[in-house]
């Protein structure tokens, strides 16, 4: 079995907790909602005042009220992206790190060796 050398976890390094990535989801997820929202208001106003150009702002308000929930919902499910590749450990900037020791045999085993002659 290869075993890998041991390098201490830094917190820097750490990525965010869970609850903050559900808060931050949470909230992204309200104020898409809200924006669907605004769009169904604008609509309204915009049928009850009869509007110029009606033809061409309610496919847009239509298409709001459609997209952004669907938007909200993909990104509230979506977790953050990782900071980085799962190569990362094995190569920093281009330079491959060092290979991590391997046991060796008896035989490769560096050992002393007693001359009785001086």
């Amino acid at each position: 079995m290869k075993r890998q050398a041991y390098r201490p976890i830094l917190i820097t390094d750490a990525s965010r907790s869970q609850d903050d990535q559900l808060t931050t989801r949470q909230r992204r997820y309200v104020m898409m909602m809200c924006v669907r929202a605004a769009c169904v208001v604008v609509g309204a106003i915009l049928v009850g005042a009869k509007a110029p150009l009606l033809w061409l702002w309610l496919p847009l308000v239509a298409l709001g009220m459609l997209i952004v929930p669907w938007l909200a919902v993909l990104l509230a499910n979506d977790r953050p992206p990782k900071d980085e590749h799962r190569f990362a450990n094995r190569f920093r900037r281009g330079q491959p790190t060092e290979a991590p020791a391997r046991s060796l045999t008896a035989e490769e085993r560096p050992h002393k060796v007693i001359d009785a002659e001086p």
